[in-house]
């Protein structure tokens, strides 16, 4: 029992011990790395670690205080949340490494790696907690975090889109507490196992039905869904590349993850009417961000756009509620976190060496910077699923299932929207690696350039690697999507604990 509390809360209390630790150390930057590198790297060893437990002996329970389940507070691991977990340490541990080189020495002392660690005890809590209150505490923990990343060096962008991206979340929370308000009122319980079996006693009332449209709202802000993402494309650009890419790899990621567990485990008895309201706004969420990533010449806002494509893609298989829909989002989600880590972290390279964001001033880099450009371009095809890289998998697998639902003008719209992806990221390619050079480089630092490019070339091969060794990776995704499609798996593990 105690080996299983420890390996299961670890790498919750893990980063935020350390981020405890890095407060005393303000001013001393060497300190700030070295204790953010080793905290982030024991966290993560301690997530492998669970992984391999949830892999032998099924899902982890622990519940909190002596009070059995539902009354204590339950801390759940199952393989959906064990890989989420992971995946958020291993690229937070490269971003951190790429922060050392290009986040600059006046942002580390001020509490810049505190605020990381802070925001992963977060992250990984929503991703494992088994109560949606609880859930609730992770999500204000993950965005308090958040905001002071969001402002931490004080630029007038930053703290006017800082300012829409409190508003919009403050805003959200409240209706957040609102919903589960509403859900305890009606099913008197906040552990999530003990919600499922309370709303399949009582069927779907038209109650429950308008409490999942709300909490659709609700992560459909926090997750930046149609038409709810509009505080997303100013509010990400806004602060530097490694908070840009913690955030678009990470903190949509826990709304996503946030609709397909409740999307899965409670409101499953009227899947007509709310997984079709789903379906619809998933796939206008696709052609809102392909929208946006052909209209800007900016290289953020095009990536950032593509969060949003992305975001569709996977609500899109999570609405379909059969086998390869699920898997095929679960493949997509953890593919989706490594691609966009290791894309921010490549345009910022770019943006470094060019001095600027826009397009329409790049040019000629492949002649002095071909590595960048390979790359950034074996990035750029995993985005857009070429096989076989890891895109394709997670998106073949959402379409089979689309088919099988007999979704096919949706399906049709995702695999149609591949092109736009292919389209918007290889525009960054010509224009920034190919052509004559259109001006001066500004002067860059190679020992920097070249440090920079460690993390982003490790974010890249893992990437490729989560293609390529999809065959090993199937086990761990079928036991992901076998959780989410029998809830009576979670429930068994929770209640029986």
């Amino acid at each position: 029992m105690t080996n299983m509390i420890n390996l299961l809360l670890f790498p919750i209390i893990l980063p935020f011990l350390f981020a405890i630790l890095l407060l005393f150390f303000k001013e001393n930057i060497f300190m700030q790395r070295l204790l953010a590198f080793i905290g982030l790297t024991v966290s993560l060893v301690a997530a492998l670690f669970l992984v391999a437990k949830v892999k032998t002996d099924g899902i982890q329970v622990i519940t909190l205080g002596s009070w059995p389940a539902p009354f204590g507070i339950s801390m759940v691991s199952d393989m959906l949340s064990a890989l989420l977990v992971t995946t958020t340490l291993l690229i937070t541990l490269l971003v951190v490494v790429y922060s050392f080189t290009s986040i600059g020495k006046e942002r580390e002392r001020y509490f810049y790696y505190p605020a990381i660690l802070f925001m992963i005890t977060g992250v990984n809590g929503a991703f494992t907690t088994g109560d949606i209150f609880n859930m609730f505490v992770f999500f204000e923990v993950l965005l308090i975090a958040s905001y002071v990343l969001i402002v931490l060096g004080g630029e007038k962008q930053q703290l006017r889109e800082s300012i829409k991206y409190i508003l919009v979340n403050v805003i959200s929370s409240a209706l957040f507490v609102i919903t589960i308000a509403y859900l305890y009122s009606v099913v008197g319980t906040l552990n999530m196992a003990d919600i499922s079996v309370k709303i399949a006693q009582v069927g779907q009332p038209g109650i429950i039905t308008v409490i999942a449209v709300l909490m659709l709202i609700v992560f459909g802000i926090k997750g930046s869904m149609f038409p709810l993402y509009f505080w997303l494309p100013g509010s990400y650009a806004a602060p530097p590349v490694p908070v840009l890419a913690l955030f678009g790899a990470l903190l949509t990621k826990v709304g996503v993850y946030a609709i397909m567990r409740t999307y899965t485990l409670f409101f499953i008895n009227d899947i007509g009417f709310t997984h079709e309201i789903l379906l619809v706004l998933s796939i206008l969420t696709v052609i809102g961000g392909c929208i946006g990533a052909l209209a800007y010449f900016d290289v953020k806002q095009i990536i950032i756009y593509n969060i949003v494509i992305a975001i569709g893609v996977i609500l899109f298989g999570v609405a379909q509620m059969n086998e390869a829909g699920i898997s095929g989002g679960i493949f997509y989600l953890i593919h989706d976190m490594l691609i966009k880590g290791a894309l921010f972290l490549l345009i910022g390279i770019i943006i470094y060496v060019t001095g600027t964001s826009n397009l329409r001033k790049m040019g000629g880099l492949m002649k002095t910077h071909a590595p960048l450009g390979w790359m950034y371009l074996i990035a750029a095809f995993g985005l857009a699923g070429v096989p076989p890289l890891s895109g394709f998998i997670g998106k073949l697998l959402i379409v089979k299932g689309a088919f099988e639902a007999g979704t096919i003008l949706g399906s049709i719209i995702i695999l149609a929207s591949s092109l736009v992806v292919l389209l918007s990221v290889i525009r960054i390619f010509i224009y920034a690696f190919w052509g004559a050079p259109t001006a001066e480089l500004p002067v860059t630092n190679h020992r920097s350039y070249r440090k920079m490019m460690i993390p982003a070339v490790l974010l890249v091969i893992l990437s490729v690697l989560y293609g390529v060794g999809t065959e090993w990776l199937i086990p761990y995704m079928a036991d992901a999507t076998d959780v989410l499609l029998q809830p009576s798996i979670y429930i068994d593990a929770v209640l029986k604990e």
